[in-house]
């Protein structure tokens, strides 16, 4: 039911009588320019989107969501009036198919193509050519497209990143003179940061399908999911001296892309090849553009059974309504389009053409993923703890790529691979256990998102290999090949409170995981005092973990007898449990008055925004504060940085970025002296980095290992050249590998006794990326926290050179410096903001360490 409501009241438009209809315009009648004369902002591409749907048999269109600013995100249907008439049936039928639904089909199922456009927002091109696309698709008396649509539906989304996109236009319209200029070294070909590539938290929507960290993501994934279609087309722009590039894809290709998915992007590519073989327009298949990270706009659609592929134009930011190439020739919006309109329509074509077959194979690949064909394992178990919030957002977010999770009625034992210590080992089973079958129409998505060890087959690849959930989430978690069928559905844990014996002296809260951080966060916001306890401790028959928070009635008389009410309501809101205790005498540990129980002052924070051009970074810690913990940050400029009173914030924060400029020795000594005066410094990544070898900093750059004169004579020997050591040309890109690190997968030794590691274990998993210098703490009053050690890589590519450096190194520490203290995150926890236990690792240090 919840499906066909979904579907049923996001149509804005209906099939209209002739009568009725407007006079269907072109986007150059409607708009008053022919396309590539100017840019089109969102406003105006959702107009003529509109205008279309009311002007044309051929379209229905929706808004399936909005973006954070408010965008409206708009999806047209096209095909044949007599098809729009049964949308619903046509949807439905599909979802038989791929096994998501029960029931025989009704009527013909349709071939369904999906084009998505502009997830990069200042490539833009790409709504541009949406619009033409659009215009030929709906336009009723034309012959070439309209026989496609007899057995052909076509989802066209116009703008997946609408404030990206206005973001740029906004800022070309402002640059471009009276007429464009298209000389490189004009202004209009210099776009300023932080560009209109990312949303407005500066997240890329093109890595982000399979994690749903953001707003425009959850919305396109709820409806695509709906529909599952056949053919996933995903439009975007490149450097301005490339050629097009189309499907095939390069190597490597996930294992388990099948051979038809090969195969028919080889078809597509073929009759693109055709069309662009009659203009004369240079273009290149096989290379650059891999299959394998599942966040993207053509793998996610690939492991759901789809045909998902990458169309890439010249141009991008650089490129404006024109711009002169390194070959001399002048590039202009005008020919971009007509390059995305081709292959727009030839991808349409194609799925017509081969309707029969890419239905039936559509059904063939679901009914393959139902039986787990090639599957190495059958079943995936995560451990249940009802007080831990990890496993409820685990099995959310399993919901939400709308995979199958539950759980079991009745205990039972299993054998299987363990994700904490990779080795095969025996386990139980018990009611309560997160448990998925990979013996479900998405099985290919749940093994690519749960394989333990990333099966890549070649090193050279475009972005991380190596991601599982269980890692990321940080959870006991078992991969096994007996099939394990969940029976019963897997329950969220519920907020409440309890009741003391007598009247409650104090109420705790456990600290386990980001979800109790968001709670505090609400709490401290309702002026209601917190402390947390450094030590564990036990109390009224429970046992409670360091870094348990604490509320007592002392320092909370503004709510008097209601204090616990206004737990109880924030408590269910946050499906938090809070248990009321009598007194504040524990049984064993620190009594709740103890120096090892901290008042948590809320924090005032500040964080550095775009300094170096690295927005990324920035934008994932703004994200984290205001949707992931919903606590205040100000953001702040770099030139506004260098003359604030540092003293009006008790946390700082720098993103991953160069500060050789912010901070020079004026900077680092002003820096200095508010830490010691008792500020709290948080670094990040490249930020961390900056402060080694710099005085009154503990963090130092790990000493290269001595060898002994044997190894120095060898190493000797391979720096000269000869048979066996020259090195080829052509494999200079794989030769580059030995060096690189994209993202791969670290196991990490943990003190959690230190705060920066309460709601850990002794061992935890971090995302490492690139090749950052190896450090660690030295001196008194610094903790090395997390410390990567020897052999500690449980997946993912590494080159061998990287590999030796990062072993016995810092993963994360705290340094003591005067009354304030140092958080160093060597690698950035927030990255794209998908590693959830990085969540907690830095709401510890935001309000737990150095109070």
């Amino acid at each position: 039911m919840r499906r066909l409501l979904i579907i049923a009241c996001l149509f804005l438009t209906t099939v209209l009588p002739a009568a009725a209809r407007q006079t269907l315009l072109t986007p150059a009648d409607y708009l008053g320019y022919e396309l590539g004369e100017r840019f089109t902002r969102h406003h105006e591409v959702a107009g003529y989107v509109k205008h279309v749907s009311e002007a044309s048999p051929n379209v229905v269109l929706t808004e399936y969501g909005k973006t954070n600013e408010g965008r409206a995100l708009l999806l047209s249907f096209i095909s044949t009036p007599e098809n729009l008439a049964r949308l619903e049936e046509i949807r439905t039928n599909n979802l038989k198919l791929a096994g998501l639904m029960d029931g025989e089909l009704v009527g013909e199922a349709l071939s369904i193509v999906w084009l998505s456009y502009n997830v990069h927002g200042n490539e833009s091109v790409s709504s541009e050519a949406a619009m033409a696309t659009l215009y030929d698709l709906a336009n009723p008396s034309d012959p070439k497209t309209q026989p496609w649509l007899a057995n052909t539906i076509v989802l066209l989304d116009p703008m997946i990143n609408p404030d990206g996109r206005d973001r740029y236009v906004n800022w070309y319209n402002q640059a471009v003179g009276a007429t464009n200029n298209v000389t490189p070294d004009a202004q209009e070909h210099s776009e300023p940061g932080p560009g209109g590539r990312t949303n407005h938290y500066n997240f890329d929507l093109n890595r982000d399908w399979s994690w749903l960290t953001q707003k425009e993501t959850q919305a396109r994934i709820r409806i695509y999911n709906e529909w599952m279609p056949h053919v996933h087309v995903d439009f975007h722009e490149q450097g301005v001296d490339s050629p097009y590039y189309f499907a095939p894809a390069a190597k490597p290709l996930h294992a388990v892309i099948t051979d038809w998915q090969v195969e028919f992007q080889t078809i597509i590519g073929r009759n693109h090849a055709r069309y662009f073989d009659q203009k004369g327009w240079l273009y290149f298949t096989k290379q650059q553009f891999d299959l394998y990270y599942p966040g993207y706009g053509d793998t996610y659609p690939m492991y759901n059974g789809a045909i998902g592929m990458t169309y890439e134009q010249g141009g991008g930011a650089r490129a404006g309504l024109g711009i002169i190439t390194a070959e001399g020739d002048t590039l202009t919006l005008a020919g971009r389009i007509a390059h995305h309109y081709t292959t727009g329509l030839s991808t349409v074509e194609m799925a017509s053409v081969h309707h029969d077959r890419v239905v039936d194979e559509f059904k063939a690949y679901f009914d393959r993923a139902n039986s787990n064909v090639g599957g190495e394992f059958a079943s995936y178990v995560v451990k249940a703890d009802p007080e831990d919030g990890r496993i409820d957002a685990m099995a959310l977010h399993l919901q939400e790529l709308g995979i199958h999770v539950g759980t079991v009625s009745e205990g039972r034992r299993a054998s299987g691979y363990s994700y904490r210590s990779g080795d095969d080992t025996t386990f139980r089973v018990t009611p309560g256990d997160l448990v998925i079958s990979a013996h479900q129409p998405r099985s290919t998505m749940l093994n690519v998102l749960f394989e333990p060890i990333s099966s890549i087959p070649d090193s050279v690849t475009y972005d991380i290999t190596a991601w599982a959930l269980p890692y990321a989430y940080d959870v006991d978690a078992y991969a096994t090949s007996e099939r394990i069928e969940p029976d019963s559905a897997y329950v969220r844990s519920e907020g409440n409170v309890s009741v003391a014996s007598g009247q409650s002296y104090a109420y705790l809260i456990r600290w386990k995981d980001v979800s109790d951080a968001k709670f505090l966060s609400d709490l401290l916001q309702k002026k209601i005092k917190v402390r947390y306890a450094e030590k564990a401790f036990e109390i009224e028959g429970g046992s409670y973990d360091a870094g348990t928070l604490i509320v007592t009635r002392t320092g909370n008389e503004m709510f008097g007898e209601k204090l616990g009410n206004v737990l109880s309501e924030l408590a269910q809101r946050h499906n938090q449990t809070v248990t009321a205790v009598s007194t504040g005498f524990v049984d064993s540990g620190a009594d709740f008055g103890s120096s090892d129980v901290h008042y948590i002052k809320p924090p005032k924070v500040a964080v550095v925004r775009g300094n170096g051009g690295d927005w990324a970074s920035s934008g994932q810690i703004w994200h984290f504060f205001e949707q992931q913990i919903g606590y205040p940050v100000t953001m702040m400029t770099p030139e506004r940085f260098q003359s604030v009173d540092l003293g009006d914030y008790e946390l700082v924060v720098l993103p991953e970025a160069s500060y050789s400029e912010l901070l020079n020795e004026d900077g680092l000594g002003r820096l200095t002296s508010w830490i010691r005066a008792g500020g709290r410094l948080i670094a990040v990544g490249r930020a961390a980095s900056f402060f080694m070898g710099k005085k009154n900093f503990a963090i130092k750059k790990k000493p290269k290992e001595k060898k002994d004169e044997d190894e120095e004579d060898e190493e000797d020997n391979e720096d000269r050249p000869d048979s066996d050591t020259l090195k080829v040309y052509g494999e200079r890109d794989r030769d580059r590998e030995t060096e690189r690190n994209q993202g791969s997968i670290y196991q990490v030794s943990v003190d959690n006794t230190h705060p920066l590691a309460f709601g850990f274990g002794q061992e935890s998993f971090v995302l490492k990326r690139g090749t950052v210098s190896p450090a660690y703490l030295s001196g008194s009053g610094s903790w090395n926290v997390g410390v990567l050690k020897v052999h500690s890589l449980v997946s993912g590519q590494v080159g061998f050179e990287v590999k030796e450096k990062i072993e016995e190194s810092l993963a994360y520490g705290v340094q003591q410096m005067g009354k304030g203290s140092i958080v160093y995150l060597i690698d950035n926890p927030l990255f794209r903001g998908f590693w959830y236990s990085g969540q907690l690792l830095m709401a510890n240090a935001v309000f737990l360490v150095g109070q």
